[in-house]
């Protein structure tokens, strides 16, 4: 765990992970599903470390960790998004920067999806943005402030976040001329997160075949666009 500084000057906590070579090694911000910052974002993390990236989670809970869904959903509820998005999460970016990577994506799953999306609207020193099955209210979206790429992954039968609002932020990119990538998988909410089923949520499911598909979609984009 590390402490930096918001840009209103207040600290937070986070979890870094390094990679082996971290000298001028890209880096990218990972947002949390609803839950906090548990093993299994941790473990994200240190996936993309041990690629190459330094990869530092922000601890938007400051601390608290849910396990079942009715915590998470309070938890989620107190959280005030656009200060994750424009203080904690894009002080996570500049930290990044400020100690060595000339370029930092951000990316977030479920809650951390919509999360991203807003980042991508709040964030000019982004680089680019990977987001995982979340948006967030699209009246809070503004496309024309998104210059940087989106990739996205959803899921087909989400029942948390539907496809039609999917459609919508895709229209809304797409009259704006924003760069992304959008990929539908035949899959539930939270595909990528092995952890998935022992939750006990029918909703929710984890997809081998999709998670590593959109994972080697993901890694090919920050590849790209990180380098």
């Amino acid at each position: 765990m590390i402490e930096y500084q918001r840009p209103d000057g207040q600290s937070v906590h986070g979890y870094l992970a390094e990679p082996a070579d971290k000298a001028n090694a890209p880096g990218v911000v990972v947002i949390q599903e609803w839950w906090g910052l548990d093993s299994e974002v941790k473990a994200v993390a240190d996936r993309l470390a041990k690629a190459g990236y330094r990869a530092l989670v922000p601890d938007l809970y400051r601390g608290k960790l849910a396990l079942e869904a009715k915590e998470a959903e309070h938890l989620m509820g107190d959280l005030n998004f656009g200060d994750a998005a424009g203080q904690d999460i894009r002080g996570a970016v500049q930290y990044l920067k400020a100690t060595g990577s000339k370029k930092v994506a951000v990316t977030g799953f479920c809650m951390g999806g919509a999360l991203t999306v807003l980042s991508a609207c709040n964030i000019p020193e982004l680089d680019a943005t990977v987001v995982w099955y979340g948006y967030p209210p699209l009246e809070y979206v503004d496309a024309k402030a998104m210059a940087k790429p989106m990739m996205a992954h959803w899921a087909t039968h989400d029942e948390f976040f539907a496809l039609s609002g999917v459609d919508q932020l895709e229209a809304k990119l797409s009259d704006a001329g924003t760069p992304y990538e959008f990929y539908r998988y035949d899959a539930k909410h939270a595909f990528a997160n092995p952890k998935a089923d022992s939750r006990e949520l029918p909703p929710l499911q984890y997809n081998e075949a999709a998670a590593n598909l959109a994972w080697d979609r993901t890694m090919a984009f920050f590849k790209q666009n990180l380098a």
